[in-house]
């Protein structure tokens, strides 16, 4: 017998992160660093936590090992309980067979069963890509006032920016009344931003109705939310205004590490009132030696810094010798770079080496063609050998992975 909930979250956590492929080769891209000693899906775990929503279901599926690890029992999220607590759920074999997760909708609808347990009248469906901090208590509040049976999480982004988000058009109470799936030409601004609340009763139908119908792709944006629009029930867009950025791309994840050096951009992880929660090592201090030269950045705990860093991201045991020099980069747990070494405008996945003298990325204004700069990536357990170049927009994975 499970206590019924008012409200369940649903944390979409199974994409395979394609667009960040070296760094998503052998874990899922939710589980991908973030932030010096945060991990990406610590952002919306810790905003359910923060608004009172104490049951999650995490659905996993690609590489799914380092996720289920970090999640594990919940516990450093305060998700731990008897009765809810968080939750991994991989697609599984029933008496019917097994299957992939085939869509968002697909997902969710294979594990009805789990938000029956606790009989939620209302049920928030995220992503587990995005970097954000919100209370997701009031965006239900705001679906409970309107009387909604779905309610949209938008922002409002540039008009050039349009054509790459979900575009939802409302009219003067906030009602949607019309949606486009990245449209060339937007008639309006307000871009979905992958967060949703549903009344549970009428999602239900909804995903039975769509599993029913093989034509149907089996996703939110193509098929629920049209389908919901077109039988007439209620559409709500809840207007966010603080920071959101999808990291879905190598370029957004390394702007959204180097947003939290920027004081102008409104991402602050030491907020009493908001608190981060992140698993993380236990790791001593972090150790700057006397040669180390640092300005304008963040060093996680466990690192050995005896080299030249700026406008960087270091995470936790990561080490920088003497007479290497990091700059607009980031350096993800556990890599080392060398002395004599240069990084600059680069990813430099996990347990990495860049040896003596090598160089990976340059600064934009090196490059002759703009058109042929980029950030340069270096995957996870990758050795850059010693005067090695590795050049902008280049990407180093990890070539015996197939």
């Amino acid at each position: 017998m499970y206590t019924k909930k008012e409200c369940v979250a649903m944390l979409l956590a199974g994409g395979q992160g394609s667009r960040l492929y070296a760094l998503t080769q052998d874990v899922a891209k939710p589980a991908v660093p973030y932030g010096g000693k945060y991990r990406i899906i610590d952002f919306p775990l810790s905003n359910c936590v923060n608004s009172g929503i104490d049951t999650v279901g995490v659905l996993t599926q690609y590489q799914p090992l380092v996720l289920n690890d970090y999640i594990g029992n919940g516990q450093p999220w305060d998700l731990d309980k008897q009765y809810g607590g968080a939750h991994c759920l991989p697609p599984y074999q029933t008496a019917l067979g097994a299957e992939w997760y085939k869509g968002t909708a697909n997902a969710i609808y294979q594990n009805i069963a789990f938000v029956d347990r606790y009989n939620p009248e209302y049920v928030v469906i995220l992503s587990g890509d995005h970097i954000y901090k919100m209370d997701y208590n009031d965006m239900l509040q705001y679906h409970k006032d309107k009387n909604a049976d779905a309610t949209i999480a938008v922002l409002d982004v540039p008009m050039e920016e349009a054509s790459r988000f979900g575009i939802m058009i409302t009219d003067d109470d906030n009602n949607i009344i019309d949606f486009e799936e990245k449209p060339k030409n937007p008639r309006s601004t307000l871009a979905s931003m992958g967060i949703y609340i549903f009344t549970w009763s009428k999602l239900r139908q909804q995903l039975i109705d769509n599993e029913n119908n093989p034509d149907e792709d089996k996703d939110f944006g193509k098929a629920i939310i049209p389908n919901m629009m077109k039988a007439g029930q209620k559409l709500v867009a809840y207007t966010f205004d603080g920071y959101w950025k999808d990291v879905g791309t190598l370029d957004s994840l390394w702007e959204a590490n180097m947003d939290l050096l920027n004081p102008n951009i409104p991402i602050d992880l030491y907020d009493p009132d908001w608190k981060m929660y992140s698993r993380n090592p236990v790791l001593p201090p972090q150790y700057l030696g006397e040669n180390a030269n640092v300005e304008n950045s963040m060093i996680a705990e466990g690192c050995i810094i005896d080299g030249n860093i700026d406008f960087s991201v270091i995470y936790e045991g990561v080490t920088i010798e003497k007479g290497a020099t990091v700059t607009d980069s980031i350096i993800m747990p556990g890599s080392v770079v060398k002395s004599g070494a240069t990084v600059e405008y680069a990813i430099v996945g996990e347990n990495s080496v860049i040896e003596s003298g090598a160089k990976v990325g340059a600064r934009p204004e090196t490059v002759a063609n703009r058109d042929d700069w980029g950030i340069a990536v270096i995957g996870n357990k990758i050795t850059i050998a010693a005067d090695q170049v590795v050049g902008p927009k280049q990407m180093v994975p990890d070539l015996r992975k197939k």
